[in-house]
């Protein structure tokens, strides 16, 4: 099946041996390919506009952000439903998502559900309560999870059929 969506991501693959195996049961994007990661924009844009000229632009905005360092250091939730790990600074996530969002306006974070942008990286969500407690304590003893982030990700694939989703391009960070 052709891909229907495309995603800008931060790929930390530094906290898959610490989230991989939880995200597998817990996250239905782990099991489409999505690696353990933060989300900069989705949905972005559909797959047939990603033209050169939009890469581009893509590029450009990632070029102006610095790499940083970031330490994940604590198990987070949204109400019960969604188990994360909180960034450490968060800032240099916003700033990404904000200057894309800028850049292409009809690209909303999330599709314009949420009021605020926060940043995680997502161990579980929509499963049972009592699944992700027992994640949440059996990550809890493998924080802090330190990282490098370089580059920002670009992802396409199809979510309503369960596909697989493929990296399209890695841009530089500054």
């Amino acid at each position: 099946m052709e891909p229907t969506q495309s995603a800008l991501i931060v790929s930390v693959p530094e906290a898959e041996p610490a989230v991989a195996g939880l995200r597998e049961r817990l996250d239905s994007v782990a099991a489409q390919g999505v690696p353990a990661h933060v989300t900069v924009l989705s949905p972005f844009l559909p797959p047939a506009q990603l033209t050169p000229q939009v890469l581009a632009a893509v590029q450009l905005v990632a070029a102006g952000v610095p790499g940083f360092f970031v330490s994940f250091d604590r198990v987070a939730w949204f109400g019960d439903r969604v188990l994360w790990l909180a960034p450490d600074p968060a800032e240099p996530f916003r700033e990404l998502t904000n200057r894309i969002a800028a850049r292409f306006p009809a690209a909303r974070p999330y599709g314009g559900e949420f009021a605020e942008v926060v940043p995680h990286l997502t161990i579980g969500h929509d499963r049972p309560v009592a699944a992700l407690r027992e994640a949440a304590a059996a990550v809890g003893p493998l924080l802090p999870i330190r990282a490098r982030v370089t580059a920002l990700r670009l992802l396409a694939g199809a979510p309503e059929a369960g596909e697989p989703w493929h990296t399209l391009a890695d841009f530089p960070l500054g």
